[in-house]
């Protein structure tokens, strides 16, 4: 039994974590492609299909219409197009670059809360998370930012000049907006530190000092900072100075190709998938219903898998946010991107701090 326990544990459960997460790029990749395709008036991807499927009266000519096949079209192309290894390329870092990128995403799912589940033997309730670590919060802070890595690696081992000027941008990006960010949540800690949490940066205490309220409601100036620098981690327009093809042809990545760039395109929506969903974790209450109503979870397995779809839903709604506001908005310049994060947002977040620190001298007990 605690073999079976073992491996359920560690095998089972980051494989199925990593499968969903895996299965959710390919669709966000999909959402992308349709709801631009909306926005521009558009159709988007509605011939692919797979051959049982079309043979299935009616959801068969839906499933095709919405383009349900089209992912594992785009990942079979991937696969089967010829891997190129140019020769001016430092082979090594070239290669590790996108694995990088993809890893640092993979990892922070591990300490994610996202969902709850309670004990038959005394029915209290625990996370759904694979590690349930006492500074979750710095954890993600702390791997997020190495993604950074995998892409300056990416425009360095490309050996030209204007992926390596994508990976510089990229850096210079990331130390703009991390402090930003790091500021940004320190009225988060101050409030999940209330009396009788032993951990504040455990994730999972700071969705429950949510059961009432969400934080979006109690702090919506670092809520509007961390959802800015959020779209900055991630290089999504208007972010995307590290790509930016109308000055950097296709940026850090622009001697990839085949699976090496799938393995980009992939991190990208790995990262934006768990970036919104640590908004959600910080912002919105995690699994918790909606602010002061009671959750009307049951505390059994359907319960359990109410909470997950809950949360799930949030995320949902995140990532349709994010690829609206990508094909809503321009790409900002280099100048513009650098002086919104120094000039804007690093004094918005530090004047945000202190409010807070004097809000919970005056008032202790909120």
């Amino acid at each position: 039994m605690d073999i079976l326990l073992f491996i359920l544990r560690y095998l089972v459960s980051p494989l199925i974590v990593i499968s969903v997460l895996m299965g959710m790029c390919a669709y966000a990749v999909l959402a992308e492609r349709k709801i631009s395709s909306w926005i521009q008036n558009r159709v988007g991807p509605n011939r692919t299909q797979l051959p049982i499927l079309a043979y299935i009266p009616v959801a068969g000519n839906i499933l095709q219409r919405i383009g349900f096949s089209q992912p594992m079209a785009d990942g079979l192309k991937f696969l089967f197009k010829e891997d190129v290894l140019p020769g001016h390329v430092k082979k090594f870092y070239y290669v590790l670059a996108p694995c990088l990128s993809l890893m640092t995403a993979l990892l922070t799912c591990t300490v994610l809360p996202f969902g709850l589940w309670w004990s038959k033997a005394d029915g209290l309730e625990h996370p759904l998370v694979l590690a349930d670590v006492d500074i979750g919060l710095l954890f993600i802070l702390a791997v997020s930012s190495l993604g950074v890595y995998g892409l300056v690696l990416a425009g360095w081992s490309s050996n030209s000049k204007y992926p390596f000027l994508g990976g510089i941008r990229a850096s210079a990006q990331l130390i703009s907006y991390e402090l930003a960010m790091g500021v940004a949540l320190l009225p988060v800690f101050l409030w999940s530190s209330r009396p009788g949490v032993v951990s504040p940066l455990n994730l999972y205490s700071i969705v429950q000092a949510q059961n009432n309220l969400w934080l979006i409601i109690w702090q919506p100036i670092s809520a509007l900072i961390f959802l800015i620098c959020l779209f900055a981690e991630t290089n999504r327009l208007p972010f995307d100075m590290a790509e930016s093809e109308t000055d950097l042809v296709g940026g850090f990545h622009t001697e990839y190709g085949s699976f090496k760039f799938g393995f980009f395109f992939i991190a990208e929506y790995a990262h934006m998938i768990v970036g919104s969903a640590v908004f959600v974790t910080l912002f919105l209450g995690g699994w918790n219903f909606l602010p002061g109503f009671a959750d009307p979870w049951p505390h059994n397995l359907l319960g359990s898998l109410l909470t997950l779809v809950w949360f799930l839903a949030k995320v949902v709604f995140f990532v349709c946010f994010f690829i609206w506001i990508r094909w809503t908005l321009p790409r900002f310049r280099y100048d513009q991107v650098m002086k919104l994060g120094w000039n804007v947002l690093l004094p918005l977040s530090v004047a945000n701090f202190i409010a807070y620190l004097v809000f919970f001298a005056l008032f202790p007990k909120v």
